[in-house]
């Protein structure tokens, strides 16, 4: 079992930034690739960014430029780094971890305000 515990959401007014963290414990020597998701409300979960174990990286085309994904492999956790932002960046955030299956955190609220 891996365990997925976010931090770093919050209210922000338009144009300001935010950090997620997402730091994994459990059976992570396992873990692939990593990454964020988000859901706003009446729309579905939607990939985000993703980071492979060796640093390889996507981005959903509406993030690009915007948002940075990292992760520090010593510490098991992932981090969304987030510039720029808009109302409609505002969703739920969730962790996401593959293994042979995959894993999720329990959300953290990002809020953007105009």
């Amino acid at each position: 079992q891996v365990q997925l515990v976010e931090s770093g959401g919050g209210l922000v007014q338009a144009g300001e930034s935010l950090r997620l963290s997402c730091a994994a414990s459990g059976r992570i020597l396992n873990i692939g690739a990593m990454g964020w998701y988000r859901q706003a409300p009446g729309n579905e979960r939607e990939l985000v960014a993703d980071i492979t174990s060796g640093g390889r990286t996507t981005y959903a085309d509406s993030v690009t430029g915007r948002f940075t994904i990292s992760r520090d492999n010593a510490k098991n956790t992932i981090y969304l780094q987030m510039n720029s932002l808009k109302p409609e960046d505002t969703a739920v955030y969730y962790c996401n971890a593959e293994t042979w299956r995959q894993y999720w955190g329990q959300g953290t609220q990002v809020t953007v305000s105009s």
